[in-house]
């Protein structure tokens, strides 16, 4: 079938009828055109010709779609096809490798295989997952001449070595491998000696931290720079690589040895400062933020690498260098002068969120520097109200409203004139008033100056929530707010009419008046526990008529529920126990490297508040105080801060005394 007469007679030939696709969405008489269209108008065919055929890859626990092998030897053919444009013929066989599915391995690959010696290198490239094992991909690499297949080629020897003789390969095959990789590791030629590097590390992780000082030495020779982007191909990957990119696989490559992995990144850093090579800086940067947000052992390496890189020309890596000592907070006030030179630099980089004087002003807020505050609601107030913001998870960015202005209460009389007035001007549905709202729920009684703006609030269904829970926090001091409360409207929920009575109690009623109507919604929650059992904490030994419900809903619940009846009952009785024992199913799994860290900051509040712990909630406590990893995985700047957020909380509690 390679002439298209003869493949459309071939393509007549089919019985469509009664084949299936991937999907029921997908016709199988669109694979019929695609495959036409393909074949008829040859070289005017386009890559969107290809994309009906994507209906015929497996789906992940699914059988193969019948129509698959009876559609693979025209996919082949074509995609062998020279009069079919270059982009085209890749597109298929970037198809044909998704189609290599067990169910259809009884297909004849010859023919694809051959797809290797194409005269086109991007046609050889696209094929190389294709090669029917080591050693013909070993008989392409005799005969390989092109730079941009040899790269790719390297790497596929160096996966099928690491998927194991026998299954790939004799035992002679994967020996002429390693002989071919362990010439190129010492040879002369530096791209192709990383890309050994890296073919090497499939099977042998630890050669790249043996060849760390050369691979430094080459990333950092900027006359190689050019050569990575010219050469460094890889199958399924429009596009050359650029030397950044391999910088960022070789740091994976060394993941394995954090140390290794930090010695990497700091040396590049450093090195890349003093040649002004502001790519590779960058690059470098970025992995160390990575390690940043997983390890805290690599913060003392760091701290000094991000302080000298503020100086840096490049606006790009002072704002990486910025974001670094922000989260690392109170260890970068040596730094503090400066950052507050940098309060008026707008630099920034096109692929992350925020400019340097933005993070700068974030950094000295976590100093507790107090040259952050002026313009730092108005900063905030504009971030929020900001159209069409975009940033990865991962990545540094802008930290969060609250974030930023919880931990300032004690500077709240500096920041709240310019809080009103955002709320005053941007109503209940303005940009940054519910980001402000949280903040004033938080710092409580703090937050009774912003009581006249906030009370208009109440009347919007989008904002009036956050303001009764923060008039509950006011308690007796926010009274004149009970005649508004008549006007407040709420989503119509059980639980937001009951809020609102809620906290008419707690700003005009008496203690006893709100007890009574906090018990009898715990006495009358079904289940037991979907109460408000927390409140109850408030009144003491004065809810001891609750204490039974509170201890039912406490052994018969899990999660939250329990923990948060645990401390309730103690807050009741006084007696640590049995609450000590239920903080424990909250503390444990951690030290033994679960990730339930939410539930561990609410057990670690409980434990400052009851002042003792048990002798094993000491010995886990410890564990998790001398472990290396974050006690996050919200991702970003949040693995650092709310790690150290836990991290002082675990302090505390293990001040107070443990039970006998």
């Amino acid at each position: 079938m390679t002439m298209t007469g003869t493949l459309l007679e071939a393509l007549d030939a089919v019985v469509w009828e009664g084949l299936a696709t991937a999907h029921p969405v997908d016709s199988v008489d669109d694979v019929s055109r695609a495959l036409r269209r393909l074949a008829l108008t040859s070289t005017a065919a386009t890559e969107e010709d290809c994309y009906p055929l994507y209906s015929l890859i497996t789906r992940e626990g699914r059988a193969t779609p019948t129509a698959t092998a009876v559609a693979l030897p025209f996919v082949v053919a074509l995609a062998a096809d020279p009069a079919l444009s270059t982009a085209v013929r890749v597109e298929l066989i970037e198809l044909l490798v998704a189609l290599q599915a067990p169910e259809v391995m009884g297909f004849d690959w010859t023919q694809a295989r051959a797809l290797l010696a194409d005269p086109q290198p991007a046609v050889r490239r696209e094929a190389l997952p294709l090669a029917g094992g080591i050693g013909q991909l070993l008989e392409r690499w005799r005969t390989e001449t092109d730079p941009t297949v040899r790269v790719p080629l390297l790497l596929a020897l160096g996966e099928a070595v690491a998927a194991g003789a026998g299954q790939t390969g004799s035992d002679d095959e994967v020996d002429g491998v390693r002989t071919v990789l362990a010439g190129l590791v010492d040879g002369d030629d530096p791209v192709l000696r990383v890309a050994a590097v890296h073919a090497s590390a499939e099977f042998d992780r630890e050669l790249p931290v043996r060849h760390l000082d050369r691979l430094i030495e080459l990333y950092c020779d900027a006359a190689e720079r050019p050569r990575f982007e010219e050469v460094w191909y890889t199958p399924g990957v429009n596009g050359p690589w650029t030397r950044e990119d391999v910088v960022r696989s070789t740091a994976w490559k060394l993941a394995h040895d954090p140390d290794a992995e930090l010695r990497f990144a700091v040396r590049l850093a450093e090195t890349a400062d003093r040649t002004r090579d502001a790519a590779l800086c960058r690059e470098a940067l970025d992995v160390a933020w990575g390690l940043l947000t997983k390890r805290r052992s690599v913060e003392a390496d760091l701290l000094p690498l991000a302080g000298g890189l503020l100086a840096s020309p490049d606006g790009a890596v002072r704002l990486r260098a910025a974001n670094i000592l922000a989260v690392l907070g109170p260890s970068a006030a040596r730094y503090a002068d400066r950052l507050a030179a940098l309060l008026g630099d707008d630099a920034a980089d096109e692929y992350l969120d925020g400019t340097v004087a933005e993070i700068a002003r974030w950094a000295l807020t976590r100093i507790g520097d107090p040259r952050a505050l002026p313009g730092l609601v108005e900063q905030l107030r504009a971030q929020e109200e900001e159209q069409g913001r975009g940033y990865c998870i991962a990545d540094p960015r802008r930290p969060d409203v609250t974030d930023v202005l919880i931990p300032l209460r004690a500077h709240a009389d500096v920041l709240l004139p310019a809080m009103r007035e955002a709320i005053r001007e941007g109503g209940a549905r303005g940009g940054a008033t519910r980001a402000f709202l949280e903040v004033l729920a938080a710092w409580g009684e703090d937050a009774l100056p912003a009581l006249p703006d906030l009370l208009p609030l109440l009347a919007d269904t989008w904002s009036s929530v956050h303001v009764l829970h923060i008039l509950r926090g006011l308690g007796p001091a926010a009274a004149s707010a009970a005649p508004a409360l008549s006007t407040c409207e709420v989503l119509d929920h059980p639980g937001n009419h009951a809020l609102v009575a809620a906290t008419a109690e707690y700003i005009v009623g008496g203690r006893a008046a709100r007890l009574r109507l906090v018990g009898d919604a715990v006495m009358t929650a079904s289940p037991p526990g979907c109460g408000p059992i927390d409140a109850l904490g408030d009144f003491g030994a004065d809810a001891a008529p609750y204490a039974p419900q509170v201890r039912c809903a406490m052994e018969n619940s899990t999660h939250g529920t329990r923990l948060t009846a645990a401390v309730t009952l103690w807050s009741i009785t006084g007696r640590p126990e049995p609450s000590l024992r239920v903080l424990e199913e909250f503390v444990l799994p951690v030290a033994d490297g679960g990730d339930g860290f939410h539930l561990l900051r609410d057990a670690l509040r409980a434990l400052i508040r009851i002042g003792e712990i048990t002798p094993t909630i000491r010995a886990a406590l410890l564990t998790v105080r001398q472990s290396d990893r974050r006690l996050c995985t919200d991702g970003g700047y949040p693995m650092i801060v709310r790690d150290k957020e836990l991290r002082a909380l675990v302090d505390q509690a293990l001040a107070g005394r443990t039970s006998s």
